[in-house]
């Protein structure tokens, strides 16, 4: 069966009435019956929806308590013959106390309890007027007696071991803990923490919910749902809004909207084998867990095999098409910032420690060599330099188009540099009778000739002017291996290494947007900004190419990078996708497929899948002596740093499993 380590969850506020566990249970079971055919593995209603959690001093009622539990049988019998888990909020009498309880439902059968184990008393919040404290009774008692049978009960973890899925419960104000009961089941295992709850609402309090768990979710490394109670609880003193929240690891998958009349239920995907690999890539989970994982005596509970998500499922989970770019305008403003700083400050640091008097740039009138001078043109100022010490270089040769070539020379001129031109074609063709080979044949070896012949060139030009060569080449490039061994391959450092080909082109607009223009426009930043912010318009305008071979008849580009390696669009997906998580062959198919449905079909993109693993693989002796350069974001490829891979790995299994 084609797994993909992903299970589907839900968060349900059901529309309930107080203290009538009859009306509330069967409110429940057509919550349950309208997921039944989405494959949702796990279904979890808040804490105590069973009778409502604001019954007040009604919970001391034997009445009220046998109907809660007779009703909760009710839900139980329901789920025979399901393996689907069902998790709820129901109270439960002890020798002489009560305990806020929730209890997780699987075929019929109760097959665990957890108690919450910090009761709130403060505030507007009295659970201590009526509920135990799970702490002090988890520590006497490992199982209570439930409908005739032994349950476990207390510190639990709920394992699915055919699947390797492994889950914990946490109630409510449990996650409010300097230390949650959450954070010891996840230092044990558990990959996602399920929350039933019943926590009212107040002014700022949403967003504090929200920050709160994305906030756990990330430093439990650990999936995390929350389902908590709704406007139809009581609102004798307080309100609820149905606050319902599916996180992983830092991020909000997916939040219902509040305050819902009628009953409301959210549902997305979980990666627990992403969390697996997140928490055994770094070595401070592991060792949190031996230092803490031990506080508390934990029981693991065995589950039937849930329902996992194959390929054949459709996928609800949102991805970006490109994982660089964040969804959020404002916050991908700042990231373009942060990078184009991070960017100037780490070749300020490079040209200072180096005692480098200029710094050297090869201009193509292309995406990447135009970031890389704007970056030098900002570092500069940083540094209180002339820009007359910024040498640029442009280096027309037989592919090279007048359009470029123009957008080369404006750029060069409106940033005030140094400019120089040096045609590679003489030295070139006398290269190629040295070594005997005929010009007609554009193959490699016509190609990285002149690649390499305009490294010579900035690297000589460099030693004569007591400068540095800043690198051209992208993270994307870097991954594909598209640069010429010890040709564009190589420099003096690689400003654009962390930035991916499709994130290029937001930095350099998000320049021409707050940099040459608008309300945070520098004057000073070139000669004429108006003029610069066209020709980088140009430049973004023009497709992608090395230009190594001969313009077309028209004397436009013949030779499109994206024609060859595919859309970098893709390639980056994959990249970060493998890079970040690791993500297997048919889990990267099944993902792009979705993702790029309606724009290119699966066939499409296994093609260039196929060509990205072979790449990866077999330029990666590219990649173990590339310059050094700075990160930026999440993902790198310096063999210093973030990816160490041998550079004779095998492809064949990645290949294979794509057939």
């Amino acid at each position: 069966m084609n797994t993909l380590g992903m299970i589907r969850v839900a968060a349900a506020a059901p529309k309930l009435m107080v203290a009538n566990p009859k009306y509330n249970v069967e409110e429940m079971i057509r919550c349950i019956e309208r997921v039944r055919n989405d494959d949702i593995a796990v279904v979890l209603f808040p804490e105590l929806a069973v009778t409502g959690s604001t019954c007040g001093d009604l919970f001391y009622q034997d009445f009220l308590y046998e109907k809660n539990l007779d009703a909760l049988k009710t839900l139980v019998e329901s789920t025979r013959g399901s393996a689907q888990l069902v998790i709820v909020g129901f109270y439960l009498r002890i020798e002489n106390k009560l305990y806020d309880c929730a209890a997780l439902i699987q075929d019929g059968s109760v097959r665990g309890i957890v108690p919450k184990m910090f009761p709130a008393n403060h505030r507007e919040h009295s659970d201590g007027r009526w509920f135990g404290s799970g702490i002090s009774v988890s520590k006497v008692l490992t199982s209570v007696k439930l409908f005739g049978q032994d349950v476990p009960f207390g510190h639990l973890i709920f394992s699915d071991s055919e699947n390797n899925v492994r889950l914990g419960i946490e109630v409510s104000d449990d996650l409010w803990a300097p230390i949650t009961p959450g954070t010891q089941l996840a230092l044990n295992g558990a990959q996602i923490i399920l929350n039933p709850a019943a926590n009212n609402d107040a002014v700022g309090r949403s967003d504090y919910r929200r920050q709160l768990i994305s906030h756990t979710s990330a430093s439990n490394i650990c999936g995390y749902v929350y389902a908590s109670a709704g406007v139809t609880e009581s609102t004798t003193d307080l309100v609820f809004s149905g606050d319902c929240i599916i996180a992983e690891n830092g991020t909000i998958l997916a939040r219902a909207s509040e305050f819902n009349r009628e009953s409301n239920i959210l549902f997305n995907e979980i990666d627990y084998q992403r969390i697996d690999r997140e928490r055994a890539s770094g070595s401070e989970f592991e060792a949190c867990a031996d230092a803490f994982g031990d506080s508390l005596m934990i029981q693991t509970v065995e589950l039937a095999p849930l329902p996992v998500m194959t390929t054949e499922d459709s996928l609800h989970r949102y991805y970006a098409k490109n994982p660089f770019v964040d969804d959020d305008p404002e916050q991908f403003r700042k990231n373009c910032e942060n990078i184009f700083t991070i960017q100037a400050h780490a070749l300020a640091k490079r040209l200072e420690h180096s005692r480098s008097r200029t710094a050297v740039v090869g201009i193509s009138g292309g995406l990447d060599s135009t970031l890389a001078l704007l970056v030098a043109a900002k570092t500069f100022k940083i540094l209180g330099r002339d820009p007359k010490d910024i040498i640029t270089v442009t280096m027309p040769g037989f592919g090279t188009t007048d359009h470029t070539y123009q957008n080369a020379l404006t750029i060069m001129r409106t940033l005030g540099t140094t400019m120089k031109e040096v045609s590679i074609v003489p030295a070139v063709t006398r290269h190629f009778e040295d070594i005997e080979h005929d010009m007609s044949i554009h193959d490699v070896t016509y190609e990285n000739a002149q690649a390499r012949e305009r490294t010579q060139i900035l690297m000589d030009i460099a030693n004569k002017n007591g400068g540095l060569v800043v690198g051209t080449g992208d993270l994307s490039e870097v991954a594909l291996g598209w640069s010429t061994y010890n040709g564009d391959h190589m420099s003096m450092y690689g400003v654009n290494c962390g930035v991916p080909k499709t994130l290029v082109i937001h930095v350099i607009r998000w320049l021409m947007d707050n940099i040459l223009s608008g309300e945070t426009e520098d004057p000073t930043f070139s000669e004429d900004n108006t003029v610069l912010k066209d020709a980088l318009q140009a430049i973004m305008d023009t497709p992608i190419s090395p230009e190594l071979l001969p313009p077309d008849e028209n004397g436009q580009i013949a030779q499109k990078t994206e024609e060859k390696v595919g859309p970098y669009i893709l390639h980056d997906f994959f990249v970060y996708h493998t890079v970040r998580y690791g993500i297997a062959p048919k889990k990267m198919l099944y993902l792009a497929k979705n993702v790029f449905a309606g724009e290119y079909d699966e066939e499409y993109i296994k093609k260039w899948l196929k060509v990205f693993y072979r790449r990866f693989f077999t330029q990666q002796f590219k990649r173990s002596c590339v310059p050094d350069g700075p990160k930026v974001g999440s993902v790198g490829l310096s063999p210093r740093g973030d990816w160490k891979m041998p550079s004779d790995a095998d492809v064949a299994l990645w290949l294979d499993e794509l057939e």
